[in-house]
């Protein structure tokens, strides 16, 4: 019996392999970003750009590398139910305890362009699977051609975001990105890179060995265990913030998290290999897209364009009662 072997037959070193693997994909983003960032600003490019580029691909990290590692195992329920159960808890889970802590602010781009996008993500998904490929591609599910759709929207959408920044600088809030020294970027790059690798299969491979002993679907584990570890540091981020009352960004990068996770991360993975649907996906993919609708009816149902706490209390119950009917399914 290999090293591996005896880890994944053992519950307690099962869970640690998971508890691991989350704390390097998390850390591995951040290094990456680190030296990805202080490269870019050697190069002259500015801060804005750093910001939507560089470091928007960096957040939805964690995602893009389980998708990956999971669309080369086969293991597609994983690649899905990864996406869209991070997009669940961000919007439900996280800017519901962000706002019960504290009023969250919208921005005007947020809730005319960002939002409404984050709608049609949901849609989006949802028709992939409920339309039949006039291709020939077997079976229901997000296809090549669906996912090649997802690409183009969300080069749009970086492409809108750019123009829109350098168009109203005043309405972007921007971080400062040092330059430190080369071979210190080169190395938070080559750790961030071995951290996200190895974190990505270390989730990957426990995910599927919890599933199997649960007697659950991969599907199940996607949206619960390995959806809410991805999420941990954007939650905590926006809790913390919200207890200072400095939240006025976390529904911008939310929501950019969820236009990130459908469009640039799902659709790669579809592109690579076809993602044959799963039980329940339609479910999902709707709860995803009402998220982002109760969003935009909070932010417009006051003159504050806030998402009260009275919102942040629904969204969490909504969340409450969608888990509990998932999990209800597979009972």
């Amino acid at each position: 019996m290999n090293m591996l072997t005896y880890i994944l037959s053992n519950p307690w070193l099962l869970t640690l392999m998971l508890i691991v693997g989350l704390v390097l994909l998390v850390k591995g983003a951040d290094w990456l970003v680190d030296g990805a960032s202080a490269i870019a600003k050697r190069f002259g490019i500015s801060d804005l750009i750093i910001g939507l580029t560089v470091v928007a691909f960096g957040t939805s990290m964690p995602e893009f590398v389980v998708n990956m590692v999971s669309v080369a195992d086969g293991v597609t329920d994983l690649a899905i139910t990864n996406i869209l159960g991070s997009n669940i808890i961000n919007t439900f889970v996280i800017l519901g305890l962000t706002a019960l802590v504290y009023p969250v602010v919208s921005q005007k781009r947020s809730r005319d362009f960002d939002i409404p996008l984050s709608i049609i993500a949901g849609i989006l998904v949802f028709g992939c699977v409920a339309v039949q490929s006039p291709f020939g591609e077997d079976g229901r599910g997000v296809t090549r051609l669906g996912g090649v759709l997802l690409l183009l929207v969300f080069i749009y959408f970086l492409y809108n975001t750019i123009r829109h920044a350098k168009d109203h600088p005043d309405e972007i809030t921007t971080d400062t990105y040092q330059v430190i020294p080369t071979y210190k970027a080169v190395l938070f790059i080559v750790f961030g890179l071995v951290g996200l690798v190895l974190g990505g299969e270390m989730i990957v491979k426990s995910a599927v060995k919890i599933a199997v002993n649960l007697g659950v679907s991969d599907a199940i584990i996607g949206l619960t265990i390995v959806a809410l570890g991805t999420s941990l540091p954007e939650l905590a981020t926006s809790v913390i913030a919200a207890t200072k009352h400095n939240c006025d960004i976390a529904l911008g990068n939310v929501i950019g998290s969820n236009i990130f996770n459908v469009f640039f991360v799902l659709g790669t993975s579809a592109v690579i290999r076809p993602l044959p649907a799963y039980n329940g996906i339609e479910l999902d993919a709707w709860v995803a897209a009402i998220g982002s609708i109760l969003v935009w009816l909070f932010v417009k149902s006051n003159h504050e364009r806030k998402i009260q706490r009275w919102g942040g209390a629904v969204l969490l119950i909504v969340y409450a009662v969608y888990l509990t009917a998932r999990l209800y399914q597979v009972v």
